[in-house]
């Protein structure tokens, strides 16, 4: 079973310049840091959470006159990356990005997950979120949610989706529309959302759940057609496209969200100023515009709101799965 998830072309520096001020009362801490820091990217190269990483990792390098590593380790639905932080000393120098795959899906498609997404980590914050966009290459013959739905219908497992991998987010997000619209769309799973933009460009597959930040320019490009947004209102970046759940599959709503952790006993002290420098990042306009260009919206959750949020998506999305009858490779 594989994964993930993706965002961004500009948002590099802007991002950059964001993480730069976010941390950098973190840096004026006399014993912090005195090595390397490891910032774990639980997906493949090229996803969403891997560019905000290393934006962070390239600035706060810099801020703290300290080696950042970013490290991909992608594997199980990103079991493997999230697992070794778990596992990592809590002293403030092991991080991981993760995303509501990892945290709130992995635990109920996998019957002996190596962590416990509550007990073994610290949550920091959520930081971001987002909302998939139901996107079709441009020879498909539908403009609309409610015309794919006929065309799936006329030709049963006819039409394909990508996603980042069984289990994944954009998976279940796929399989949910399938359940609700009463369509048979083809999954086809690949090693991460960038194999999936590729073979949607090129017609290979027909359509995708998508991440805004990995398709947005594309749409706005016209290389890609946007038929609907999986949230449960319209995005401001598309504000033309409607919402699923307007376009015939009512109730339909599933978003993806990001979300920054240290492992189970990381000091309150580091926890906490972590938490407070990236809120009063956020805060700012500028930072805020770059994350609206790069097509997601700040979210920010203190510690004990990211864990519940967690909790709650764990249960919803155990439902889901359970409903749907999947199971991981």
């Amino acid at each position: 079973m594989k994964h993930p998830h993706q965002l961004w072309p500009c948002f590099g520096l802007t991002l950059a310049g964001l993480m730069l001020t976010v941390f950098s009362h973190v840096a004026g801490a006399q014993s912090y840091p005195n090595k390397p820091i490891k910032a774990i990217v639980p997906f493949a190269s090229g996803s969403a959470t891997d560019t905000i990483g290393r934006a962070f990792a390239t600035k706060m390098s810099e801020e703290l006159g300290q080696t950042i590593i970013v490290d991909n380790k992608p594997g199980s639905g990103g079991n493997v990356g999230v697992d070794a932080v778990a596992k990592s000393v809590a002293d403030g120098y092991s991080l991981v990005i993760g995303q509501t795959s990892n945290l709130a899906i992995n635990p109920t498609l996998y019957s002996k997950l190596p962590y416990d997404p509550i007990k073994s980590f610290a949550p920091i914050a959520k930081l971001v979120e987002s909302a998939y966009i139901l996107v079709v290459h441009p020879q498909v013959k539908a403009n609309h949610t409610r015309e794919l739905i006929a065309l799936a219908k006329s030709q049963p497992e006819a039409i394909h989706f990508g996603s980042s991998g069984n289990g994944s987010s954009q998976h279940l997000t796929g399989a949910l529309f399938n359940a609700m619209a009463g369509t048979q769309l083809k999954h086809v799973p690949y090693r991460g959302s960038s194999g999936v933009t590729t073979d949607l460009l090129a017609g290979t597959i027909e359509c995708s759940f998508a991440g805004v930040p990995n398709v947005l320019q594309l749409v706005q490009q016209g290389k890609l057609r946007a038929l609907g947004v999986t949230t449960a209102r319209r995005i401001e970046q598309l504000p033309e496209v409607p919402t699923l759940a307007e376009s015939g599959v009512t109730g339909y709503e599933a978003s993806i969200w990001l979300a920054l952790l240290a492992p189970a006993g990381t000091s309150n002290e580091i926890v906490s100023r972590y938490h407070a420098e990236l809120l009063k990042g956020f805060n700012n306009p500028e930072a805020q515009k770059a994350l609206f260009d790069a097509g997601v919206s700040p979210s920010i959750l203190p510690p004990m709101e990211t864990a519940e949020l967690m909790v709650r998506d764990m249960q919803r999305w155990s439902k889901v799965i359970r409903d749907i009858g999947i199971k991981p490779d």
